[in-house]
Formats: C-alpha cells, structure tokens, sequence
C-alpha cells in the first residue's frame, strides 16, 4: 500500500511538512511525481474544472506547464484538523505571450490514511503584473 508521509491526523507540524512537501513538488513541475501524491481516484476542483484520478491529474499539469512558464509557487498553512488542511497560496508565471501573472488563492484538502490526498478544492484568481512587479 502506498503511503506518503507525513500521515493524518496532523497536528501543527505535520501539516507543515505536507504544505511544504506539496509546494516543493509543485515547483518541480514534474506532473507524474505530483500526481503521485493523489489517491487514484483523487478528485479535484481547479477553478472552473473537475478533474478525477491520477491520470486526469497528470494530463492537466502537463498543460498547465505548457501554458504557464516560469512558475514559481509559495503555500502557507491556513489551517488543518484531523486528516484535512486548508492553505492560502500565491504563484507567479508568464503566459506564452510574455504576460506575466500572480496568482492567489485557497485549497482544501483531504487525505485518506495513508497520507494521499482524495480531494484538493482550489480557488484561484489571476492579477496580471508587470515583470517589475515580481515578487517570487
């Protein structure tokens, strides 16, 4: 049985690590290893989009990363409690046109007990910046 550690119930660090052991991998842009860390039929919703399974995850990333360049991604823990967590993220990219873009929003998540995550709810809003307005 696969497991992906840290495992629920999180207290404060716990929940930590996973925050920063998911913002690592998101960072790495490597759609198979982040997919890895869903449950197979893991569901999601991304903005306007529902997506189930490791595969569909997989697919989306790597369209994501094929459309947002030079991503770069910052989470921090809102809250959690027993096998769920709740995180405010910020992440910068530029589109294929050279626009760049900073992202914000809040996930919640839900792992099963081996430590996957089963269900990720994402909300996210895009202000489009200029280069100099970088900040990650």
């Amino acid at each position: 049985m696969e497991k992906k550690y840290p495992l629920p119930p999180f207290n404060y660090e716990t929940a930590k690590q996973k925050i920063q052991l998911a913002e690592d991998a998101w960072n790495s842009k490597d759609p198979v290893k982040i997919a890895q860390a869903y449950t197979i039929d893991s569901e999601w919703r991304n903005r306007n989009q529902f997506i189930n399974g490791r595969d569909n995850i997989q697919a989306f990333l790597t369209h994501k990363w094929e459309n947002e360049l030079n991503y770069v991604l910052r989470k921090e823990l809102w809250a959690y409690q027993g096998n769920r967590i709740a995180v405010r993220f910020e992440y910068e990219y530029r589109d294929t046109k050279g626009q760049w873009f900073r992202a914000y929003g809040n996930e919640n998540w839900e792992f099963d007990k081996n430590g996957l995550m089963q269900k990720r709810y994402a909300s996210i809003n895009d202000l489009k910046i200029n280069e100099t307005e970088r900040k990650l």
